[in-house]
């Protein structure tokens, strides 16, 4: 239910057909809408197991890593799609585990896509008000345009956050964990760029690397899209750990302006 929809009624329908004609395997299908006065309606097929969410926090639902691995797949394909595959570019900006939904045969679909907005698909760079999403998984540059310029790297980096927390089995920022361990994604790179991380498997490896490259603070510095899908591809042969993300040293904040640090903390931590 978009129960206070801001955009007219022509508006709703563009965006109607042009979300009704994506089909994807790993994305979920809209197969009908209801619009009456300010109230509008989207039907999307049923999603049986749920989201994510549920999975990868609890020990009880656990994926084996090469099922996660598939699923990080096709949440990468999905994003990949709706960024290349369209004739608009859909940018979801709201990318975290709770709309990835699973079908019969857990294949993801992105699904909530209350705060996409679709942008031609040569604009590179979308204007500081499509600044939307969740906290702890919002780009840096979504919070000030000081970081770079919103853009499909934007969603980028919301995977990465979510890789981690498909990885780890746990929320990035979890306040019971032990000090050093609070802020899992600072953690994670510390193992990773220290070669501590002993007994590690291959794939979880493979996708806190990946998702340290989706996490850069800068936007250039992030892997497009279809990049991220061949590194999830590929092996960990070959695969080098990024350079050292923003959240996990002081190298900016000399040079940061103090109020820009403030709203960067807030949200990642």
């Amino acid at each position: 239910m978009l129960v206070s929809s801001m955009s007219n009624g022509e508006e709703f329908i563009s965006e109607v057909s042009s979300i009704g004609s994506i089909h994807h395997v790993n994305v979920v299908r809209l197969v009908g809408f209801c619009s009456e006065e300010m109230r509008r309606a989207l039907v999307y097929e049923y999603m049986p197991h749920g989201s994510l969410e549920k999975y990868i926090f609890s020990p009880e639902k656990s994926f084996s890593w090469d099922k996660l691995n598939e699923i990080a797949l096709g949440i990468a394909r999905g994003i990949d799609y709706l960024h290349r595959g369209c004739d608009m570019q859909i940018l979801h900006f709201d990318i975290k585990p709770h709309n990835i939904l699973l079908d019969s045969d857990f294949i993801p679909k992105i699904a909530d896509f209350g705060l996409a907005k679709l942008y031609p698909r040569d604009n590179n760079f979308l204007p500081v008000s499509a600044a939307r999403g969740t906290v702890g998984y919002i780009a840096p540059e979504m919070v000030s345009r000081s970081f770079g310029a919103i853009s499909s790297k934007s969603d980028v980096y919301s995977f990465g956050m979510l890789l981690l927390e498909m990885a780890g089995g746990r929320r990035n920022v979890d306040p019971q964990a032990s000090r050093s361990q609070t802020y899992y994604p600072s953690w994670v790179y510390n193992q990773l760029s220290r070669q501590e991380a002993v007994g590690i498997h291959q794939v979880e490896r493979k996708l806190c690397i990946i998702a340290l490259w989706c996490i850069q603070m800068k936007p250039d510095d992030r892997p497009a899209m279809s990049e991220v899908l061949n590194m999830l591809k590929a092996g960990i042969d070959g695969l080098e750990v990024p350079p050292e993300p923003f959240f996990c040293g002081d190298e900016f904040a000399p040079a940061a302006d103090s109020s820009v640090l403030s709203e960067i903390s807030t949200f990642s931590e």
